[in-house]
């Protein structure tokens, strides 16, 4: 028996699970075994000698006057015989174990300990991965099979379907991965740890990962809206004053972030602020694009957005995207409209990045202002000009006059030579 025991003591550190555990399998198998091969009717229970140094298989029977079950029954006169203060109603038990059942035993209740054993561990592996759902976790693809990547996770295997990865994610086999535990679940094999790499809190885990204010609870993420494998959309909030919370999460250089691009394979990630209120937190989660107004309908959870003409594609994004992962990351549904759109073309609005009139004309050609001046405007400076010239003249030397006018003089004469030169004289008759 020392030698059973020692073999109990080995299963315990190897498996990792409770002796007492272990030992109710034991007494399970050894009760099956006897019933097997006994009868299983009879009521029986195995009890440990001290020190573990065997066993017995003792028989319980309830104490009546008339039997009628011989198995589970027992007269009061046979009774009193085994000890004389039993009553009706009391329960005898007695040692039954027969003399060849340590080797039936051995043999029956070696599979039985087995399966003991194996259900034990999946217990404990269900136990352990339940308490983990929503965590991240390392492992290593152990084999794929038609796009299914099953990743050794330790004591188990996890589960990695093709839709809850990236496109553009390519694993092979032995590559080191990491993994989101989306659910949990039991099963006649075991418990199956599903894996996802396409679900939001894969990315909030890697942020934990990268950034100690997160981890540390001085900054928080608030919400992400996510489309795998193109972009995220993450607002942050803390309430240290002292803390930059986006640039927290940015890191010196973008050394933090730029880590979490590199385990999404290139996924673009735009780390916005959050604010309580709407008005605010749309104009944030709208970034890059810059929003003019932004109008809230409480009753509706809607907001229409107002922004430059030149915003529009820019705040609309790429086939709606960026709309769609604001929306997602504030929880309004959001109507976004041209300045134009909104106010038609009455009213004039110049962005800060736009240039303004003034300074437009200060620096202008004036070849490029005469072209784009209005006609009545053209005419309304005429007098100005004359004017102008007029004063300028009578300013002007005596010398630069009789240039100027001697000029004058000598252009008909020149352009009436010119046009001689220019004629075509007549052709002569050709005489025969």
């Amino acid at each position: 028996m020392n030698d059973f025991m020692n073999a109990i003591d080995d299963l315990v550190k190897e498996k990792g699970i409770t002796k007492e555990l272990l030992m109710e399998a034991i007494e399970s198998a050894l009760v099956a075994a006897y019933k097997k091969n006994y009868g299983t009717a009879q009521n029986v229970r195995i009890v440990f000698e001290d020190g573990m140094e065997g066993f017995e298989v003792l028989m319980r029977k309830d104490v009546v006057e008339e039997v009628e079950d011989e198995f589970t029954e027992i007269s009061l006169e046979e009774a009193l015989e085994i000890d004389p203060r039993y009553q009706v109603g009391d329960v005898v038990e007695y040692q039954v174990t027969p003399q060849n059942f340590g080797r039936i035993a051995a043999q029956t209740a070696k599979q039985v300990v087995i399966q003991k054993i194996h259900e034990a561990e999946r217990g404990m592996v269900f136990d352990n991965y339940i308490n983990r759902q929503g965590d991240l976790i390392t492992g290593v693809v152990q084999r794929i099979s038609n796009e299914t990547i099953f990743v050794n996770i330790g004591n188990t295997e996890g589960i990695l379907v093709a839709s809850e990865r990236a496109r553009n994610e390519r694993f092979r086999v032995n590559d080191r991965i990491k993994a989101y535990i989306m659910d949990v679940r039991k099963s006649n094999k075991g418990p199956q740890i599903f894996l996802s790499r396409t679900h939001p809190g894969f990315v909030e885990r890697l942020f934990e990962l990268e950034v100690p204010e997160i981890e540390d609870g001085i900054v928080e993420i608030r919400s992400i809206a996510r489309e795998a494998g193109s972009r995220t959309k993450i607002a942050v909030y803390t309430e240290d004053e002292d803390v930059d919370p986006v640039g927290a999460c940015v890191g010196t250089g973008g050394s933090r972030v730029r880590n979490v691009v590199d385990e999404l394979f290139g996924e673009k990630i735009d780390i916005t602020t959050w604010d309580d209120d709407p008005h605010i937190l749309i104009r944030n989660v709208l970034s890059p694009a810059k929003v003019e107004e932004v109008f809230i309908d409480e009753e509706e959870n809607a907001a229409t957005v107002i922004v430059p003409d030149y915003q529009l594609s820019l705040a609309i994004g790429k086939e709606g995207q960026n709309v769609r992962l604001a929306a997602r990351l504030c929880g309004w549904k959001i109507d976004i409209k041209s300045h134009s759109q909104y106010y038609g073309d009455e009213e004039e609005f110049y962005d800060d990045d736009e240039y303004y009139e003034d300074e437009y004309i200060e620096d202008a050609p004036a070849e490029e202002l005469i072209e784009d001046a209005p006609a009545e405007e053209l005419i309304e400076d005429a007098p100005e000009a004359e004017e102008a010239v007029e004063a300028e003249a009578e300013d002007a030397p005596a010398e630069e006059l009789t240039e100027v006018a001697s000029e004058a003089e000598e252009a008909p004469a020149a352009e009436e030579a010119a046009e001689e030169a220019t004629e075509v004289p007549e052709e002569a008759p050709v005489e025969a």
